[in-house]
């Protein structure tokens, strides 16, 4: 009787951390897909789609990439 006592409660114990785990996820302001977004042109970033131009990268930093390739 005293192991299942143990195994209820780490049952219960791991439960109820997954779902203090979910709601805490819920409630940081991070929205899917933030991730894989490019911070910046760098480290291989690229749209994905083929098109030259990274996502997220404005006109004045790709032209300050294209000098130091230079």
């Amino acid at each position: 009787m005293r192991n299942s006592v143990w195994i209820v409660l780490t049952v219960g114990v791991a439960f109820v951390g997954s779902l203090l785990g979910y709601s805490v996820s819920s409630h940081t302001g991070v929205e899917p897909g933030f991730f894989e977004l490019p911070e910046a042109g760098g480290y291989g970033a690229s749209a994905g789609g083929g098109s030259g131009a990274s996502e997220g990268v404005s006109s004045d930093m790709e032209e300050y990439y294209k000098k130091l390739l230079e």
